[in-house]
């Protein structure tokens, strides 16, 4: 007797596979509170372009799907999409104190010193 044996990798698709799905994360937001935001992040298929993190209380990253550029060519008041996650951790954060070329980017090294803080709420705003 021969045995075929067959692998198939069966990956979950992200879900948010385009921008206008970030309300996903939002209408799911359960599923990734009290959890680390990398598991949250693994969740996003499209490039973060635009990063900020606020260090206030409560501290939160704002995620964009645009660049910097783009996003001040784009009117004041403007809808541009906009993923703001809370985290319970207070926020390190020094813009001045990024790399100028990478300064407004997730990069690797953030997701590794950010990956573990604990996600507290999602927001979600803007249409594109």
């Amino acid at each position: 007797m021969i045995l075929f044996v067959m692998n198939i990798s069966c990956k979950a698709q992200q879900m948010v596979q385009v921008p206008m799905d970030a309300y996903k994360l939002k209408t799911n937001e359960q599923q990734f509170i009290n959890k680390p935001l990398k598991d949250l992040l693994k969740e996003i298929k499209p490039e973060i372009r635009l990063v900020s993190g606020t260090v206030d209380y409560p501290p939160f990253f704002s995620f964009r799907f645009i660049s910097r550029e783009e996003l001040i060519k784009r009117p004041l008041g403007g809808n541009i999409l906009g993923i703001y996650v809370y985290v319970k951790e207070p926020l390190d954060w020094n813009f001045d104190k990024r790399p100028k070329d990478t300064a407004y980017k997730w990069t690797k090294e953030d997701l590794e010193k950010y990956g573990n803080l604990t996600v507290e709420r999602i927001k979600v705003i803007g249409k594109e």
